[in-house]
This record gives C-alpha cells, structure tokens and sequence, in this order.
C-alpha cells in the first residue's frame, strides 16, 4: 500500500468525536499510522530531495 497523508481541520465541527471510529476503521482496512516526521525526507529540496509533479519527495542522487 503507498503513502499518504490524512489532514483533518481543527475548526470542523465533529472530528474529536469522530476521529476514533474513522482511525478504526482505516486500521481494520489495513492502514498503519506514523508521525509525519517519518514520512517527510529532511534536508533542503533540490539538494537532499526533489518533488516530482506528483507532489512526491524524491531522495536526491549522489
């Protein structure tokens, strides 16, 4: 499965309540969860990465 990034607005309406059944559900689906640190390369872009048109961080070449 690939990666991807689920943003949820603070200034909706419902989603402290919401948020345990949609992140239960998405784990039953099979997702996992992890910190953004861990899903965004560090460094400087164009140097350490690149974003391809995809909007995706490419490691660099050396």
């Amino acid at each position: 499965m690939g990666q991807g990034i689920v943003l949820f607005r603070s200034a909706a309406l419902y989603p402290p309540e919401a948020l345990p059944t949609i992140l239960e559900a998405l784990l039953q689906e099979g997702y996992t969860f992890l910190p953004i640190s861990q899903l965004i390369l560090p460094g400087t872009c164009g140097t350490d990465y690149t974003i391809d048109h995809t909007g995706r961080q490419c490691p660099a070449c050396s």
